[in-house]
């Protein structure tokens, strides 16, 4: 089983596999949040070997997945994951155990369009084709958008970087079968102004307690949130988009359930303030289920990449 390799092992957050901690610097000047590490495996410590005289390279993929059907991201022992079947696949596909490393461990029912990962492999297949030959043997639900050869150091959990989430609601009086999976249907009304003015307070530095899950093991939890906008389309989808430099354990998912407090007049949006000064998780609103978040994509420093968000509708 590929689940019991010696590079998938569990680690204190902060801690690489030797126990060892990990650097974060901020730099505020841009925005963007730069970690730097030591790991155990390859692909993550980005030490490339010479396996009988053949270049070890390491492979960046963008994934985009419906998260419907898995137990999310990372390999788990009572079901299966998306990590799981990339591993399972790509060894399949190139001759060699493969294990992949990835940028963003999303919860069970979770959707990405733009997940990223990296692997080491020692195959004579050019990168840019290691996605076209592996969609052939990939299950309809996840797909690769791209795969690319990146530096032997590159990691994608260690670099200056945005993360961009949507949280989507159906608000209308009846369930539409077709956004049964990618939406969380409410049919209470909901005022979206002020559901936008609660999220504008969410924006800047802040202490996020109140919006972490209990029990998450962080460093700090402290965030810093660029842009926090709520929309509604014509088809009465909400749709909360949250850019930041990183998130913590299920803290979009209660921004979500705690701005749907605020649409459906439980909250005032001047409440949001208090919430954050509280630093206590019983002070904002629910966890909105998972179903409804979908992972947008990354953006790196340097990189201007458009995500396709017609992948997930």
């Amino acid at each position: 089983m590929l689940c019991g390799h010696p590079m998938i092992r569990n680690k204190k957050d902060g801690e690489n596999c030797h126990g060892k901690k990990n650097v974060m610097a901020v730099f505020s000047s841009f925005g963007w949040e730069k970690k730097v590490g030591k790991h155990a495996s390859p692909a993550e410590t980005g030490i490339r070997e010479e396996r009988e005289g053949i270049k070890v390279k390491r492979v960046r993929l963008t994934v985009a997945y419906d998260g419907t059907n898995y137990r999310g991201w990372q390999v788990q022992p009572n079901g299966i994951t998306i990590e799981q079947v990339l591993n399972e696949k790509l060894s399949a596909l190139l001759g060699e155990e493969i294990v992949v490393t990835g940028a963003s461990r999303t919860d069970s029912g979770v959707h990405s369009l733009g997940n990223i990962a990296i692997f080491d492999t020692n195959t004579r297949m050019p990168a840019e084709k290691i996605s076209f030959a592996l969609n052939q043997r990939l299950p309809e639900d996840i797909v690769v958008q791209d795969s690319r050869e990146v530096l032997s150091d590159w990691h994608p959990r260690y670099q200056n970087s945005r993360k961009t989430y949507e949280y989507r609601i159906l608000n209308r009086t009846f369930r539409m079968p077709g956004r049964r999976f990618d939406t969380y249907f409410y049919y209470h009304p909901l005022d979206v102004e002020k559901m936008q003015q609660a999220a504008a307070y969410l924006e800047g530095e802040h202490d996020f307690k109140s919006f972490c899950a209990v029990g998450a093991q962080v460093k700090t939890t402290t965030r810093t949130i660029y842009s926090c906008n709520v929309t509604r389309d014509a088809s009465d989808v909400i749709t909360v988009r949250v850019t930041g430099n990183g998130f913590l354990y299920n803290m979009v998912r209660i921004i979500a359930g705690t701005l749907i407090k605020v649409g459906g007049g439980e909250l005032a949006p001047e409440e949001i303030p208090l919430i954050l000064e509280k630093k206590d998780r019983s002070a904002a609103g629910p966890t909105a289920p998972a179903h409804g978040l979908t992972m947008i994509g990354i953006e790196y420093e340097g990189e201007n990449v458009e995500m396709d968000e017609s992948v997930c509708g």
